[in-house]
C-alpha cells in the first residue's frame, strides 16, 4: 500500500514552533523531486513471491541483538552495517556465527559507524591520541583487528566495491555524514552562502528548540524556483562547523562537501542495488526529537541524477525504519533497532525482477 507523505505539513509544524517565517519553511519543505513522497507499507511475509523474482531480506543497526529476530524467507539478506556495538572481535564473531545459522542464498553486509575497528583510519587516530573514550577498543593489539573483515566468512563483505549475484549489481560504501554536536551550537552565528537553501539539510542551519541562532543568513546565487537547481550540490561556508566538535566521533564518519562526495563518485553507473550505512536527505532521515533530518544531499544528488538503483537500503537512523519511494527508486531504512535500542523493528522483504540470464 503507498500513501501520500507531504513535507509542508511535516515542517510547516515544525517550522512555526521554531519560529520561522513562512518562506522560510517553504522552502526547507522543497523535496529533491517535488513536495510530495511517496511512503510504501512492507511487504507481509506470507505474500507470495512473483514469478522470476528474488526476494531480498533487508536489515540494518542489530548491535549484537540478533538473538530474538524472526527472520523471513527469502535469497539474498541485506545487512547495512552497525552488527555490532564497537566492532569488537568477539561481536563480529557472534555476528559471523549467526549468519552461518540463516538459509539464504547469499548474505552481504556492509560496516556501520559502530564498526570501529573497521575503519583503520579512525584506529590509527584512536592509537595516536591515546583516546580513551572506548576503552575496550583501545586496548586492543593492531593484531587483534587488522584483518577484522576476515572474521565474516559467512558473507560477502563490500566496502566501497561491489559484487554481482543473481545478475544483481550491488555496491556497500559504509560512510556517513557526520553530524555537528548539537547543544554545542546553540549560540552560535553563522551566515551560509552558496545555492539555495532547500537542498541543505537542517543539521546545517538550526539547532531545534534551544536558543536559535540569532542571525541566519541565506544567501542564493540562482533562482531557488528555477527548474533543475534544486538538485545543484550547494556550496556552503562551512566556517561554523570547523569550530563544532563532531557529534559523538564514530567510525566511518566524513564531514559535508568534496570528501563526502568523492565516496559518493566512486558508486559506478548501472548499479541495481545500493547499500549505504546513513540515509540520502529527505528520505527516512526525520530524526523527531532534534526536530532535524540527518540524510546526506550529496548522496541523494548521487543516486537521483547519477546511480539510479533500483533499490537504495540503508539505517543509521533507527528512528526512519520503513519504506519510502521517489518513483523510481525504493528506499528501505532497514534499522533493527529502536532508538532505545530495542530489536523490536522486523526485517523488510523486498521483491525485484532476476536479471534475464543470471
Amino acid at each position: 500500500m503507498i500513501k501520500v507523505a507531504h513535507q509542508w505539513n511535516e515542517l510547516k509544524f515544525c517550522g512555526i514552533e521554531m519560529g520561522f517565517s513562512v518562506a522560510l519553511i517553504q522552502m526547507l519543505c522543497y523535496s529533491s523531486v517535488e513536495q510530495i513522497k511517496l511512503w510504501v507499507d512492507p511487504i507481509p511475509y506470507d505474500t507470495p513471491k512473483p514469478a522470476g523474482h528474488t526476494r531480498f531480506v533487508c536489515v540494518s543497526d542489530t548491535h549484537s541483538r540478533t538473538d530474538g529476530i524472526q527472520m523471513p524467507y527469502g535469497d539474498i539478506l541485506l545487512h547495512t552495517g552497525d552488527f555490532t556495538e564497537l566492532g569488537l572481535p568477539s561481536e563480529v564473531k557472534k555476528f559471523n556465527d549467526w549468519l552461518g545459522n540463516l538459509p539464504y542464498e547469499y548474505k552481504i553486509v556492509i560496516a556501520g559507524n559502530h564498526e570501529l575497528t573497521f575503519d583503520k583510519e579512525f584506529m590509527a587516530d584512536l592509537v595516536k591520541q591515546d583516546y580513551y573514550r572506548f576503552p575496550s577498543v583501545s586496548k586492543l593489539k593492531p593484531e587483534d583487528f587488522d584483518n577484522v573483515q576476515s572474521l565474516l566468512t559467512n558473507s560477502i563483505y563490500l566496502q566501497d566495491s561491489e559484487v554481482t549475484v543473481k545478475g544483481f549489481r550491488i555496491y556497500g560504501a559504509p560512510c556517513l555524514l557526520r553530524l555537528p554536536e548539537l547543544k554545542r551550537r546553540c549560540d552560535m552565528n553563522f551566515e551560509i552562502h552558496g545555492h539555495p537553501f532547500p537542498q541543505m539539510t537542517l543539521q546545517e542551519k538550526f539547532v531545534g528548540r534551544q536558543n536559535l541562532p540569532n542571525k541566519v543568513a541565506v544567501v542564493c546565487d540562482e533562482d531557488w524556483t528555477a527548474p533543475g537547481n534544486f538538485l545543484q550540490t550547494p556550496k556552503l561556508d562551512h566556517s561554523f562547523q570547523q569550530r563544532t566538535p563532531w557529534f559523538n566521533g564514530w567510525g566511518f564518519n566524513l564531514p559535508r562537501g568534496q570528501s563526502l562526495l568523492d565516496k559518493w563518485n566512486l558508486i559506478p553507473e548501472g548499479i541495481d542495488i545500493l547499500m549505504t550505512h546513513g540515509p540520502p536527505l529527505g528520505f527516512r532521515d526525520w530524526v523527531p526529537k532534534e526536530l532535524q533530518r540527518v540524510g546526506c544531499v550529496e548522496l541523494l544528488n548521487t543516486v537521483q541524477r547519477r546511480v539510479r538503483p533500483k533499490l537504495h537500503v540503508f539505517g543509521g537512523i533507527h528512528e526512519g525504519y520503513g519504506i519510502m519511494t521517489d518513483g523510481y527508486t525504493t528506499y528501505i531504512n532497514a534499522s533493527t533497532c529502536t532508538v532505545s535500542f530495542q530489536p523490536t523493528n522486523p526485517p523488510i522483504i523486498f521483491d525485484l525482477p532476476t536479471p534475464q540470464g543470471s
